[in-house]
């Protein structure tokens, strides 16, 4: 493994993490509405998960799913409940004021983690970036650093993220449109939702 392997997959990662998905959604409300801490801890939650995800795919998770189907349609169906769900409660309170006390980092992490956790087909991605882009026959210590290097990105860029939109600006841009763009993600989410759940 050489640098220009870590520098394809890096840009990969960045295109990947820029698209509107459920974490990137997360952790731009999260910033706006609870400020850069919960915004930081969020962007660290995710960004744990997806190594996560990475180094199961580095070990060969993707063969176990495709060696026992169900195991993957079990987390494939629970992601997407949690998913629907996040979507129907987002929904439920886009008209409903903000807290002033904000969202507890803790809690945050917690739920940066659980939504990268509810997509399984990432370590699907994941395993197919690496097959495309690395040599064959990594040793552990490769495996390692692959790991430790998106973990570094995705903490990086969510936290830069976090700290962009928490300023007094942006998060009175965000109040005066709560409504509508609280919805429009819950939108989203619950589209995704959907899609994970119905998807073969």
């Amino acid at each position: 493994m050489d640098w220009p392997h870590l520098l394809a997959f890096n840009l990969t990662l960045l295109a990947a993490m820029a698209s509107p998905g459920p974490a990137l959604l997360l952790a731009l409300r999260t910033a706006l509405v609870s400020g850069p801490r919960a915004g930081i801890a969020t962007g660290l939650g995710l960004g744990t998960m997806a190594a996560a995800w990475t180094a199961t795919a580095l070990l060969g998770l993707d063969a176990l799913f495709a060696l026992v189907p169900w195991a993957y349609v079990v987390m494939r169906v629970a992601g997407a409940i949690y998913l629907l769900w996040l979507a129907r409660t987002m929904w439920r309170e886009a008209r409903r004021p903000l807290e002033a006390s904000g969202t507890v980092p803790a809690r945050a992490f917690r739920t940066g983690l659980l939504v990268n956790l509810a997509n399984p087909k990432s370590v699907l991605f994941a395993a197919s970036v690496l097959l495309v882009i690395f040599p064959q026959g990594l040793t552990g210590w490769e495996k390692a650093a692959i790991v430790a290097n998106h973990l570094a990105v995705e903490w990086t860029i969510y936290a830069a993220v976090a700290l962009g939109l928490a300023t007094g600006p942006a998060r009175d841009g965000y109040l005066a449109l709560k409504p509508a763009l609280d919805r429009v993600a819950a939108a989203i989410l619950g589209a995704l939702g959907l899609r994970l759940l119905i998807d073969r």
